[in-house]
């Protein structure tokens, strides 16, 4: 669904759906954003393949790299599981940028997008 958070055109993921376990997957979910104003895009964590939360598969690294390859934010709605140290450090080195956050709901990234406009 397509939507406006604090005035950003944001694509929000349906909680059932494909799961994004990989680059194709990444790229369905970008083609969905052609020829929208679309910025931000927003995936439910169910969505997520379970492999995302672990560094080492290199899920993560090539999902997360395609948005930005194609200038999208990427937003990880809920909550990753039971994580490692690793993950943990990189979830809040996220959060401290721009292309990559995890948010527990769409308030919070509403929240986000405010203050990142101010």
């Amino acid at each position: 669904m397509n939507t406006e958070l604090s005035g950003v055109p944001v694509l929000v993921l349906d909680r059932e759906g494909p799961t994004i376990g990989d680059e194709a997957g990444a790229l369905d979910v970008i083609g969905q954003t052609y020829g929208t104003e679309v910025d931000v895009v927003a995936i439910p964590v169910e969505r997520l393949d379970p492999a995302f939360a672990q560094l080492s598969s290199g899920v993560a690294g090539a999902i997360v790299q395609k948005f930005v390859n194609y200038r999208l934010r990427l937003v990880v709605v809920g909550a990753l599981g039971e994580t490692s140290g690793p993950v943990d450090d990189w979830v809040r080195e996220a959060n401290e940028g721009r292309e990559l956050w995890f948010v527990a709901d769409l308030a919070e990234l509403e929240q986000r997008l405010s203050a990142a406009r101010t």
